[in-house]
């Protein structure tokens, strides 16, 4: 025992001090760049935000601006941010919404990468170290930026060999060793008692023990709108739903020819017009390529998209406050399971896809992610198909260097490539260093346009993004006392607008109740209120898709309940973007297939479709008995009135027509308006089976039985049998 112990330590000690050594020496290989920001007096942003119609009148001014930006996610709006503040002319457009692509479909982590740390000190590679130690002050940084929308969040990785202690112990302190001074908080070891206290739906046979570290988590889709909205403060012209068609060339003077500008149109309004300005920058992420020939069609692509699909499931499967990270899935890729929004994320996959505007998550790389939990979580949580409450699948654009001969090698880290034209393309990367990206983009933009800045150095590494500047952990409590808002909207308030949430309050309906007194939520189980809506708009949301995915992320979080959102938001918006009665109809149409495509209800459907009736002779017999007593016209069918009459039976009054189509939808896989024997059994099955965790339906027609037996044995005993009472 003393032997092996003692090895143990000898194992521990040789690779903790082989650990320090290497990052320590690859730390001075790499000496970071000091930008002097102190002596820069940070600029004044505007008290109002520009609506969306000034904005496109801005772009359709004819002015040249100095700095022309394609692509809305992170990067883009990064560049916006470090642009406008550096005392550039700016504007951003984006064909979809902001963050509408990979930016809002991440694991919402702010992380430097673990993994690419470990083969960096393996490996001795020079480049992913550097990557990671950028990412690691960059993680800071986003912390500090945006504290409303980000906060730290320990990731445990459980350890189920006892070799593995020590050598994932020092990873992780080689990990903190990187991040030096802007490290999070230390990593720590636990105890297998103290894993499974703080962890208790950890599978604990084997268990050793546990190594948790610190990573920042954020809200993706609203991080990346707050810098476009932050940006729009300092005077950028920033505008979505507007495609660039061309870009336009001019002659230097040299008889080189140079970007001068684009046409573009915009969606909302089908106006076509043209931009003028000095640079354009290509941040259009995995649609690099597509303005790179627009630029030169004969320019070799260099984008390497792969899929990457999430999924979330119920708020139970995880600590509110604990992620953990499978380090080996069955093919080498890492998975996380982290708690967001109250509810639990899972992912992701890595497989090669097509470039589109409409990833889809398939069922494959849902069942790869459920198997792969599964091995980490104890008996008493079943992972259930049932229970995957969204799905959706991101591109990440991994690049091929255009700056190197050898076009082969994938980048890890991101690129800024400046082509004969001018065209500065900013491409691969990840959405922690998204200000360096941004950076590293314009001073590349500066010089190879000759650009005038006011200010020649970045000054984003200090400024707060929109809803920072004061924003508090308590401020949330004024919202209450203030407002008369319930605690769960305030804070959720509080930490999705900072301190805009009193401009949002400002705009919520009373209630007519007691407590609260304003603040009516679009959805019961969610803390989303009306005055969201309004704001949103506010926000630039021009179409209902733009509320419900990125303004709120409701259909992140749970693909019926923005279903079922879905005419609330609507109506709202309709008031305050004078749609007629046929444009709402096609909003509604165009977020549904929306959510059925991208958000994963088709897949989730379709899975129901494909499981197979598998119930006893008596489990048939007691659900026939069931339908029959639903289908009192003895029609074969249970019809939307059916569903009406029994609801009303159970003391639920009346449900409105949307939340009875919503019922029948849960069951009708025909999609016939109408629920037959085999549709309700194939349900049935699949509650059984744990591919689908629940059908109001289902619990509708146990409540009639119920109902029908109570009923049977008053008959049966009469008044004189039982003494007529007590």
């Amino acid at each position: 025992m003393s032997s092996r112990m003692f090895k143990f330590g000898v194992t521990a000690t040789s690779a903790a001090v082989g650990s320090v050594l290497a990052a320590w020496s690859l730390d001075h290989w790499n000496t970071p760049r000091v930008v002097n920001n102190a002596a820069v007096a940070p600029p004044k942003r505007k008290r109002t935000l520009p609506m969306r119609s000034e904005q496109i009148k801005s772009l359709m001014s004819g002015e040249e601006f100095d700095v022309l930006i394609i692509g809305g996610g992170a990067t883009g709006a990064g560049c916006a941010l470090d642009s406008v503040t550096r005392g550039l002319k700016t504007a951003l457009v984006e064909l979809d919404d902001f963050a509408s692509g990979t930016s809002s479909r991440s694991t919402k982590l702010i992380h430097g990468g673990v993994r690419y740390l470990q083969k960096a000190i393996l490996g001795l590679d020079l480049e992913q170290y550097r990557m990671v130690k950028e990412a690691l002050q960059e993680r800071a940084t986003m912390l500090e930026s945006a504290p409303h929308l980000t906060h730290p969040l320990p990731i445990m990785l459980p350890v189920y060999t006892w070799w593995q202690v020590p050598y994932y112990w020092v990873g992780i302190k080689a990990y903190d060793l990187v991040a030096g001074d802007r490290n999070v908080k230390s990593s720590y070891y636990l105890s297998k008692k103290d894993a499974l206290e703080l962890f208790p739906m950890l599978k604990k046979d084997k268990l050793c023990g546990a190594i948790v570290y610190y990573d920042g988590q954020q809200d993706d889709a609203r991080m990346c709108l707050a810098v476009a909205l932050t940006a729009a403060r300092h005077g950028a012209t920033v505008c979505n739903h507007v495609e660039v068609k061309e870009l336009l060339k001019k002659d230097d003077g040299s008889g080189k020819q140079v970007l001068c500008g684009a046409k573009v149109k915009d969606h909302i309004s089908g106006k076509e017009f043209t931009v003028k300005a000095k640079c354009v920058v290509n941040a259009a992420g995995p649609f690099t390529d597509s303005i790179r020939k627009m630029d030169n069609p004969t320019v070799k692509s260099i984008c390497c998209p792969s899929s990457g699909v999430h999924i979330v499931l119920p708020g139970y499967y995880s600590p509110d406050q604990m992620g953990l990270l499978d380090p080996s899935t069955s093919d080498g890729r890492v998975i996380f399971f982290l708690p967001w929004q109250r509810q639990t994320i899972a992912g992701t996959t890595d497989l090669p896809c097509e470039i589109t505007h409409s990833p889809i998550p398939t069922e494959d790389e849902i069942q790869f992610i459920l198997k792969e939990i599964k091995n980490y979580l104890n008996a008493d949580v079943e992972v259930r198909r049932g229970d995957v409450l969204s799905a959706w699948s991101g591109i990440r654009p991994l690049v091929s260097d255009p700056n190197k001969d050898d076009t082969q090698s994938l980048a890890r880290n991101h690129i800024v490539h400046v082509s004969p034209s001018n065209l500065i393309t900013i491409a691969g990367g990840k959405w922690t260093t998204y200000r360096a990206m941004a950076e590293h983009t314009i001073d590349a933009a500066i010089k190879a346009c000759n650009l005038k800045p006011e200010r020649e150095e970045a000054v984003t590494s200090y400024l707060k993004i929109e809803g920072g500047q004061g924003w508090t952990p308590t401020m949330y409590i004024r919202l209450v006392q203030d407002f008369g808002l319930e605690c769960e909207v305030a804070q959720h308030l509080a930490k999705s607008y900072g301190d805009r949430a009193f401009a949002v309050s400002k705009m919520a309906s009373l209630t007519g109740k007691r407590w609260p007194i304003i603040g009516n939520r679009i959805h019961p189980e969610f803390p989303y209120i009306d005055a969201e809506i309004r704001y949103g708009v506010r926000e630039y949301a021009c179409s209902a898709v733009d509320m419900i995915a990125r303004r709120l992320r409701l259909a992140f979080l749970n693909v019926q309940a923005a279903q079922e959102a879905l005419p609330v938001i609507v109506d709202i918006m309709a008031e305050e973007l004078h749609w007629s009665k046929e444009e709402k109809e096609r909003q509604i149409k165009a977020a549904t297939e929306f959510l059925a495509n991208e958000m994963g209800h088709s897949v989730n459907r379709t899975s129901k479709e494909r499981i197979p009736i598998k119930l006893s002779k008596e489990e048939i017999q007691t659900y026939i008995k069931r339908f029959q007593l639903i289908d009192k016209d003895k029609k074969g069918y249970v019809s939307i009135n059916d569903i009406r009459r029994g609801l009303k039976t159970f003391g639920e009054g009346d449900v409105s027509g949307e939340q009875l189509h919503e019922i029948l939808r849960e069951i009708d896989t025909n999609m016939n308006g109408q629920v037959e024997l085999d549709e309700y059994l194939q349900m049935m099955s699949a509650i059984k089976t744990g591919d689908v965790a629940y059908s109001r339906f289902a619990r509708m027609a146990e409540l009639e039985e119920q109902k029908q037996e109570a009923a049977s044995l008053k008959q049966k005993i009469s008044v004189d049998r039982s003494g007529g009472g007590l």
